[in-house]
């Protein structure tokens, strides 16, 4: 129907440009009422019928048929840009459905390049509506077809994405493998450092960040800030500073990470990126409300300034990650009752497909429970946040959450499983005993490594024991 609407418009169009009537075009061989059905879109012409209108017109079937597939070809690329501006204004269920039916229509028609460009669309807008599988499986899928250099779909970009689903997912050791495998791939055809390989070498700084490999995301953050400084476009710097910070703040110099979060805050001040800018507002606040002689005050305005465009321009997980730093600031200022407020808030955006967030946000709410009285809640989800976090690899972050569960078993009087906790907490940082021959670790850890007493969850323990 929509194809008759628009061959009726274009007949229409160049029946006017001729100069003639409905009566004129429809000759002595149709009326000119068929005429007017025809242009109106409620009928399809024949071959035959065709024919005779384009002698009538001046041209030939065939150009009638093409000025058609124009004239669909921009409504395909009018809705690609649609679907594009839903997605930017934080409304990935609208882009979803426009990507979707673009993608449909593409497939149909045969046009790949337009079928690639609306299911990459849709990939991102599923990861940004939180459906992180669904999202990465089609990422997965498009890297098969994606390529380097100026494509609809680039190889690079897909790859960032993807492993963006996987860090949230907390399969590290899988994201980091594809953003490596994928670097190398693309310094193997000797390509020129771009924006997207810049963005993707940060990503991987940020993933071996996660996993507890510092060393190695120091040196990766070295590399994309000079691989940065020889590209004119400043966002690579952006991205390469933002990481870099994130790095210097893990390993203690907060100092130089404030510095380099803040040239990043600058560059990406100056561009139109609404929801990047946001959560590089995010973690610029975490970092300065964990400072020695930390602004509060700023981080907290920071932080509301970044709600309030991620309401707007963000994704559940991004208004997610704000709402566990306000937490996190108003647990500073010993609001537990707001903090906890905004811990749930978190959880509830992320759903069950974020481990690695859910983890932390678990940790803040578990100290907002500790400053309410419940000692019991917050037991459980310092553990609960520690087997995530395991999970996902990330040791450093576990071996922190252990030592916070040990030391809240301590306060309660808990000496032993305290000490299991902190038996835990030092096993993710790679200690083993030198004294001990190996069946007695095992014996004390259990077949897992872990102790048996900290292996299974603090709710289902107390339930076992009443």
């Amino acid at each position: 129907m929509a194809e008759s609407q628009a061959l009726g418009s274009r007949i229409r169009r160049l029946r006017r440009e001729a100069g003639l009537s409905q009566t004129d075009l429809a000759g002595a061989t149709l009326s000119p009422s068929y005429i007017s059905l025809l242009e109106a879109g409620k009928r399809t012409p024949s071959p035959e019928v065709l024919e005779q209108i384009a002698a009538r017109l001046g041209c030939a079937p065939g150009h009638l048929l093409e000025l058609l597939t124009t004239e669909r070809q921009d409504t395909l690329q009018t809705d690609l840009r649609y679907a594009e501006i839903s997605l930017r204004n934080g409304d990935p269920k609208t882009a979803l459905n426009t990507f979707a039916a673009v993608r449909d229509e593409a497939a149909a028609a045969g046009k790949e390049a337009v079928r690639l460009s609306a299911e990459y669309g849709v990939a991102q807008a599923l990861e940004h509506d939180g459906r992180l599988e669904e999202a990465a499986d089609r990422y997965q899928a498009l890297l098969d077809h994606a390529g380097y250099g100026q494509t609809l779909v680039p190889r690079l970009a897909v790859a960032v994405a993807l492993c963006r689903c996987y860090r949230e997912m907390g399969d590290l050791a899988h994201a980091i493998d594809l953003a490596t495998a994928t670097l190398e791939e693309a310094r193997g055809l000797q390509l020129t450092p771009t924006v997207l390989g810049v963005e993707l070498l940060a990503t991987l700084v940020g993933l071996h960040c996660e996993r507890g490999d510092l060393h190695r995301a120091a040196a990766l953050a070295r590399t994309a800030i000079e691989e940065a400084e020889g590209i004119s476009d400043r966002k690579a710097l952006g991205a390469a500073y933002w990481n870099a910070g994130v790095v210097a703040h893990r390993n203690g110099a907060s100092a130089d990470a404030l510095l380099l979060l803040e040239r990043a805050l600058a560059i990406y001040s100056e561009g139109d990126d609404a929801r990047a800018l946001s959560r590089l507002r995010n973690a610029y606040a975490s970092v300065l409300m964990q400072t020695r002689d930390g602004d509060l005050a700023e981080a907290k305005a920071q932080l509301t300034r970044s709600a309030e465009s991620l309401a707007e321009h963000g994704s559940t997980v991004d208004m997610a990650y704000c709402e566990t730093a306000l937490a996190r600031a108003c647990l500073l200022e010993s609001d537990a009752g707001q903090a906890e407020r905004h811990a749930r808030r978190a959880l509830e955006l992320l759903g069950g497909g974020h481990r690695l967030e859910t983890a932390r946000t678990l940790l803040v709410l578990a100290g907002a429970q500790l400053q309410l009285g419940d000692a019991a809640a917050a037991e459980a989800g310092c553990e609960r946040a520690a087997l995530l976090l395991e999970a996902s690899e990330a040791d450093r972050q576990a071996a922190s959450a252990w030592n916070d569960l040990g030391d809240l078993l301590e306060r309660a009087g808990h000496t032993d499983r305290a000490l299991d906790a902190y038996r835990q907490s030092l096993r993710c940082l790679g200690q083993r005993s030198s004294l001990l021959p190996a069946t007695d670790r095992a014996a004390a850890t259990g077949a897992s490594g872990a102790p048996a007493a900290a292996a299974e969850p603090a709710a289902h323990r107390r339930a076992t024991r009443s």
